[in-house]
């Protein structure tokens, strides 16, 4: 049975500037998603689920429809915040979304094989996919077995803002014990860090792994993310700005044995349009990817 690939692409790009998800950075109008896709085709996937709100919808698949017809199998989920488990209603003050477990969720009734979660903005190349797909040819153990694609830190920060990174530690076996969620990333005088809620300067290696958002998954994660997500609401529903992010409900599978994560290091190096200020860097280096044969000028 071939993964599925799950693109999460229901945010509006507020620090960009306008919906990034279909942003023209490739020489032929080429999106980012579009050369994600790409890669996971050649990598051996075949369905890919897009995660997206209903702002977008119309838009959305008026783009992508025509140009995936007939090579790989396409789906839709909305990722809206009145999709709560029964028992639980939408604060009248809530706006933002519950963050990108609950984007996960969203898609459990269309997904019934293994599966990877990427970010819609972030490029990851070609070696992402294909270390996905090797893992999932690996047999379990007792208990369900996933995976995260890392990337080094220092390539992954931009030099326009902040960033939000999963910060990893592992064990001799590379399987994650736990992971950071960390909101501020950014460099200052050529350190990389963050400040914590007392104001205090945290500084990072370059070399630390991060998460990226690329993570393997076998359907059996829904039922761990939606009994975690009741947890979570049950805390923190009147909370208007708290989200339920993958690191969260990982850490929790970790913490009580109900599932190990091993560390996949990726060979490429990874790039994204968090702000505008990014995107010529993003167009400069896909440009160059195209120069070295790595994609075609026009991929679809």
């Amino acid at each position: 049975m071939k993964p599925t690939l799950l693109i999460l692409a229901a945010g509006l790009g507020s620090r960009y500037g306008g919906i990034k998800q279909m942003d023209k950075v490739g020489p032929s109008g080429e999106s980012i998603i579009d050369y994600s896709i790409y890669d996971a085709i050649r990598a051996g996937f075949g369905k890919v689920v897009f995660v997206i709100n209903k702002s977008i919808e119309a838009d959305f698949k008026e783009v992508f429809e025509p140009k995936l017809k007939g090579k790989i199998e396409t789906a839709y989920v909305l990722q809206e915040l009145s999709n709560l488990p029964a028992g639980f209603s939408v604060p009248e003050d809530r706006v933002k979304p519950w963050g990108t477990a609950h984007a996960i969720l969203v898609a459990k009734d269309i997904i019934k094989e293994p599966f990877a979660v990427i970010n819609a903005d972030d490029y990851y190349g070609v070696s992402s996919y294909e270390t996905v797909v090797d893992f999932f040819m690996q047999e379990e153990g007792n208990i369900p077995e996933y995976s995260m694609v890392g990337f080094q830190l220092d390539n992954t920060v931009t030099d326009f803002g902040t960033v939000s990174r999963g910060i990893c530690k592992t064990d001799n076996s590379n399987y994650l014990t736990d992971v950071l969620e960390c909101t501020n990333i950014q460099r200052v005088e050529g350190t990389i860090g963050y400040f914590d809620k007392d104001n205090k300067w945290i500084e990072l290696e370059g070399s630390t792994i991060v998460s990226m958002n690329v993570w393997a998954f076998r359907p059996v994660v829904f039922a761990q993310i939606e009994e975690g997500f009741k947890k979570f609401l049950s805390e923190n529903i009147q909370n208007p700005k708290a989200e339920y992010y993958i690191p969260t409900i990982i850490t929790d599978l970790i913490l009580t044995s109900k599932a190990k994560i091993k560390v996949l290091e990726s060979k490429d190096k990874w790039f994204g349009v968090t702000y505008q200020q990014d995107r010529p860097f993003v167009v400069t280096s896909i440009a160059a990817l195209v120069e070295n044969k790595i994609y075609p000028e026009k991929l679809w």
